[in-house]
């Protein structure tokens, strides 16, 4: 029963069917009555989005809140005079505000605003002003072909150290590496704190945004560089186009595998111990251990004798020594009483 019913659960309905084939039917309507010189130019990509395009405006109000930092408080009181007469002007014909003791800016559409998408292009912008980029680089994304990204890259590194070490990666020594990223991709980069703003176009975007979390991830932007350098140096023979490019591009591999990739050696697991409920017997020491055994008797005799026989030599030197001095002092005093004898000897016989 549940294989039948199963053939017709994905099965559309008449009513579902009725209303394809009224969808098929406008569409074939409508392409029949616009003809291919009526389709407009934004549509094609070769032209702008008019007033002609859109003469009845906007169906309603379209507003966003964007936060600024309080460093760029300064900055923005100063410049937004300017931001209000890009903003107002044509095509764009928004509404910006600022908040100062609130911290926020707000952007909304007017009565007059044509473009239904311009309201996005002025949020990106008044959100790239809020991360530090500059007024003259930020109004870029007004234009129709440019677009922005902001890349958070705060909670890519793993702590402080590492994250800072490899910011700085991005930005090179003197900002050259930044600078060669800027050129082989036609973007502007800019970093600020714990996020990355971008701008560009769209296809540059993506492969920013892939350096940029490569580099969090520790994989050195220089290697991105030189993948950029040959493919663009590729991109211009003609011959070459429809070949895949995978064979002339450098393939870089880690030299030091991470931890968690090196293989541990397990340690052998102990069996366990059975329970018992009386405690462990003590420990023997090391002379019950020798006790045991008849070692301790017998290194104990060892012992005796070879301090029996040191105190033997001793008192063996000792008598030799006395004997020694005793013999000395008898041959001096032997030798005393002969110069006496004699010297009283040769005294008797000149008296006489």
């Amino acid at each position: 029963m549940s294989s039948k019913l199963g053939r017709y659960k994905n099965k559309p309905n008449k009513q579902e069917k009725f209303s394809n084939k009224n969808k098929n039917d406008s569409k074939k309507e409508l392409s029949e009555e616009i003809g291919k010189d009526e389709i407009p130019g934004w549509v094609k990509g070769t032209g702008k989005y008019t007033e002609e395009d859109n003469p009845d405006r906007l169906a309603a109000e379209t507003s966003f809140v964007i936060l600024f930092p309080e460093y760029r408080e300064p900055y923005l009181q100063q410049i937004w005079p300017l931001v209000q007469a890009t903003l107002s002007a044509k095509p764009y014909l928004l509404n910006a505000t600022l908040d100062l003791k609130a911290g926020k800016m707000f952007i909304a559409t007017t009565e007059h605003t044509f473009d239904p998408f311009i309201i996005v292009k002025g949020r990106d912008m008044l959100n790239l002003m809020a991360r530090g980029v500059s007024l003259q680089q930020a109004r870029r994304v007004l234009e129709d072909d440019v677009f922005s990204d902001v890349v958070k890259i705060g909670n890519l590194a793993r702590n402080h150290a590492t994250f800072v070490r490899r910011r700085q990666r991005l930005l090179g020594p003197d900002g050259a590496t930044l600078k060669a990223l800027e050129l082989l991709t036609d973007t502007y980069i800019f970093i600020q704190g714990k996020t990355v703003s971008v701008i560009g176009g769209v296809k540059s975007l993506k492969v920013v945004r892939r350096i940029i979390e490569d580099c969090m991830f520790n994989i050195h932007p220089i290697y991105h560089v030189k993948e950029l350098m040959i493919k663009r140096e590729l991109s211009k023979r003609p011959e070459l186009v429809s070949e895949n490019w995978n064979k002339y591009i450098p393939q870089f591999k880690k030299s030091v595998q991470p931890n968690s990739k090196v293989k541990k050696t397990k340690k052998p697991t102990e069996p366990k111990k059975e329970y018992t409920p009386f405690p462990n017997p003590p420990e023997e020491s090391k002379i019950d251990k020798e006790i045991a055994s008849g070692e301790y008797f017998f290194t104990r005799g060892q012992e005796e004798e070879e301090e029996g026989c040191k105190t033997q030599k001793a008192t063996r030197r000792k008598i030799s020594r006395e004997k020694s001095g005793e013999e000395q002092n008898f041959d001096s005093s032997s030798r005393k009483t002969e110069t006496t004898r004699t010297r009283v000897r040769k005294e008797f016989s000149g008296s006489h």
